[in-house]
Parts: C-alpha cells; sequence; structure tokens
C-alpha cells in the first residue's frame, strides 16, 4: 500500500459522492424552489404541499438513476478493495 493511495481514495470517494448525489439533489432544489414560489403565490402555506413533491421527486430519481448510482458505488469500492490488496 503506498502512502498516497489514502488521498487519492478519498479524492476519487468525494468526487463519486458528488456524481451519485448530483442528480438528487438537483431534482429536490428544483422541486423545492417550484414549490416555494407556488407557496408564495398562492399564499398556501401548508407543510404537506411543501413536502409530497419533494419526496415524489426524491423517489423518482431514486426509481430513475438508483441501479446507475449503486453501479457506480460498486466500481468505487470495488477499485478501493483492489487498491488496498496491492492489486492495482
Amino acid at each position: 500500500m503506498s502512502t498516497d493511495l489514502p488521498s487519492s481514495l478519498m479524492r476519487e470517494g468525494f468526487a463519486v459522492i458528488a456524481t451519485v448525489g448530483g442528480p438528487f439533489v438537483i431534482g429536490l432544489l428544483v422541486v423545492g424552489l417550484l414549490v416555494g414560489l407556488l407557496q408564495a403565490a398562492t399564499q398556501i402555506n401548508d407543510p404537506a404541499v411543501g413536502f409530497l413533491p419533494r419526496l415524489v421527486t426524491g423517489l423518482l430519481v431514486a426509481y430513475f438513476t438508483g441501479p446507475w448510482a449503486i453501479e457506480r458505488l460498486a466500481r468505487y469500492v470495488a477499485a478501493a478493495f483492489r487498491g488496498m490488496s496491492g492489486q492495482m
């Protein structure tokens, strides 16, 4: 195990987290903004009106990007274990 392996694993791990989490953050940000604008325009401040669209968006993003995200995370973990065992 080389001395630069932990820093490279951490750097790559942060990149994977940003890549996998990006669709969730962007989707929830857009829906939250739209719901906030709708609530401000109509003055309906019911918590369910704000929560349910974000919940549905999060579930839809997880459904459509879930297999890709799991595959990306599994590739990272496999590469990390290979690197730690010295087969890199």
